[in-house]
């Protein structure tokens, strides 16, 4: 997290915009903006002051700018009340917003070959991630992907910032016909990638750790996990993660996270707590069972 820490503001609306299947929200945040690193997100009140809508919605921030003292943009589908009514949002309404949350994506010291995978509005938070990477010498090359062509998000941002963009849709309508993961490899081989970014769906997720791990290079990822508090209040967004110790703990998407080492994400356990994590009862056993074995050589030896 940035070392000041997030803030609780009320931001008054710039621009609200449609973008192919998404809308585009605009606010001057200037607080946030001074304080945002690439892969942040923030958190949004929806529904008014007199809703009843209480959980807050979690939007990687997709872009900065220093106009007006700083605004952030974000980035959303609607798929129920609370993001239809943030749809309906007009220049000058007011958004009550915390951020920036969560930890960023960690950068290379050195100037190294990216590739940054994205699926559907995950790419959001891969944009100002590329603009980072340029900066410090990186080579960027983008693989975006999405179920149909107007969910394939920013294609012209993505050719001119990157070295090579290619695209993917489930319906063939728009780049290769297929997923992003198809073309991950052959991108990694071409670009002579050494570190994979990736951004989207948990299915996707998981699939672009394989390829990274399978050509050899480390990735991170940032999961999407439904985030009710955004502050590690609530633990609706714990995910099975692997420590340097080699323990897993259930980590808080929205703290720990939403970055993490792709190879160190217990994917196929997301949604459960696995027997072996940290204070369940597997680990419980493992632990005994370990320090018994132990106390057993002591006294052999």
């Amino acid at each position: 997290m940035s070392e000041q820490g997030p803030i609780q503001i009320r931001c008054p609306v710039l621009t609200v915009r449609r973008v192919d299947a998404y809308y585009a929200i605009t606010v001057v945040a200037p607080g946030i903006a001074e304080r945002f690193r690439s892969g942040q997100f923030v958190s949004v009140a929806v529904g008014g002051e007199q809703s009843s809508t209480l959980l807050r919605r979690p939007f990687a921030i997709h872009d900065v700018k220093p106009d007006y003292g700083g605004t952030v943009e974000f980035l959303f589908a609607v798929r129920g009340q609370g993001t239809a009514w943030l749809a309906e949002r007009r220049s000058r309404d007011l958004l009550d917003i915390v951020g920036p949350l969560g930890r960023p994506f960690p950068l290379p010291r050195d100037p190294v070959n990216c590739v940054l995978a994205g699926g559907g509005s995950g790419a959001a938070p891969l944009f100002p991630l590329a603009l980072s990477l340029r900066r410090r010498g990186c080579r960027v090359d983008f693989v975006l992907g999405a179920a149909s062509a107007d969910r394939v998000f920013s294609a012209i941002t993505a050719r001119r910032v990157a070295e090579t963009a290619t695209f993917t849709t489930d319906d063939g309508s728009f780049g290769v016909h297929g997923r992003v993961t198809d073309a991950l490899g052959t991108v990694i081989e071409d670009a002579r990638s050494d570190v994979v970014y990736a951004c989207g769906p948990m299915p996707m997720l998981r699939e672009a750790t394989a390829v990274a791990s399978a050509h050899g290079i480390p990735v991170q990822v940032s999961v999407e996990e439904t985030m009710a508090c955004g502050t590690g209040l609530c633990m609706t967004c714990v995910i099975p993660v692997v420590g340097e110790d080699g323990i897993t703990r259930m980590v808080r998407s929205c703290m720990d996270g939403p970055v993490f080492r792709g190879e160190r994400v217990r994917f196929d356990d997301v949604g459960t707590i696995p027997f072996d994590a940290l204070g369940a009862p597997g680990w419980k056993a493992l632990h005994d069972g370990g320090a018994h074995s132990d106390a057993i050589d002591r006294e052999a030896g």
